[in-house]
């Protein structure tokens, strides 16, 4: 299998050493009910996964005495991790985020010390201003998920998954990033990768058939997965290292957050618990649904518990 030369298995590993120095592996545990474990980063410093890439993007960009100030655009994880990896390297960090993103996402990153501009209906709108903003003031642009340095450094995720001993990884979908890095280490130790998306948001998985994806992207509670479509490095890269692509509704997206929170007592967004919906899709002795993130806003948290732990009487 070739594979895209904009990044390799050893980027991945340098982008290892320079984070383990800061960030410690989050966990994993073992789910009697699934049959699976399930790694935990939710438990990520920032709430999500999505600080790995940002992390390893900047140390290198430091290393190479790169101080410019940054901006990215994202729906609120990977803002949260830029502001942290920017805060703990003393750069200036501008976030611009869509109308309607998540508060807690938005919020966060202003206690981390960033900037944030609210501008667009959607991640592409942002993402478009974004990068307008650092033309215009000759500052760094460092993409959610289409930068090798931020893929290296999701990619991470999976070296810590290797002393499990896993089969099968169910590993979400969005952009691209977190699947193609975790998917290269794994594809690398043999291990099977199965993709996950949601039904209205799988423009990679539209992609990887031959099909445009929808230019419109359907509303769905896994927010952090919703992008009209994947980035070019992951989409070349993720051509080839997935066993399966499985699409599961929003419907089972909202039930597995609440059974994740009331049998389980993990916090999961929507983007993270995708895979735990997948689950049951899934065969496999040594199974791993990867919980990228737990950035969910309590009210509706509150709102899914009341919906289904308390349905009305018919």
């Amino acid at each position: 299998m070739e594979l895209c030369r904009s990044v390799a298995v050893d980027d991945v590993f340098l982008a290892h050493e320079r984070l383990r120095r800061i960030l410690p592996p989050t966990p994993a545990v073992y789910s009697e009910s699934r049959a699976a474990f399930l790694k935990l980063d939710n438990l990520q410093v920032t709430g999500a996964f999505k600080v790995r890439g940002a992390l390893n993007a900047l140390a290198a960009q430091v290393e190479r005495g790169d101080h410019r100030p940054v901006v990215a655009a994202s729906a609120g994880n990977h803002a949260q991790g830029v502001a942290w990896a920017a805060r703990r390297f003393g750069l200036r960090v501008c976030l611009v985020v869509p109308v309607g993103a998540p508060q807690t996402k938005i919020e966060g990153c202003r206690t981390l010390g960033a900037e944030v501009v609210i501008q667009g209906s959607c991640f592409e709108e942002a993402l478009e201003h974004a990068c307008t903003l650092a033309d215009a003031k000759g500052w760094r642009f460092l993409h959610a998920f289409d930068d090798p340095e931020v893929i290296a450094g999701q990619g991470t995720l999976a070296l810590e998954l290797l002393p499990l001993r896993p089969d099968v990884v169910l590993v979400p979908i969005g952009g691209g990033g977190l699947a193609a890095g975790t998917g290269l280490v794994l594809k690398t130790f043999g291990v099977r990768v199965i993709g996950v998306q949601v039904e209205g948001a799988d423009a990679m998985a539209r992609m990887l058939r031959g099909e445009t994806p929808d230019s419109s992207v359907r509303g769905t509670i896994a927010d952090g997965l919703r992008v009209r479509q994947p980035g070019s490095i992951p989409f070349e890269l993720c051509d080839g290292l997935f066993d399966e692509i499985v699409v599961v509704s929003d419907g089972a997206v909202r039930h597995a957050i609440v059974d994740l929170f009331a049998n389980d007592g993990i916090i999961a967004e929507g983007a993270g618990a995708a895979t735990v919906a997948a689950l049951p899709l899934i065969a496999g002795c040594r199974k791993v649904a990867v919980i990228s993130g737990g950035n969910i806003d309590g009210s509706l948290l509150a709102d899914l518990l009341q919906q289904q732990l308390n349905p009305a009487v018919e």
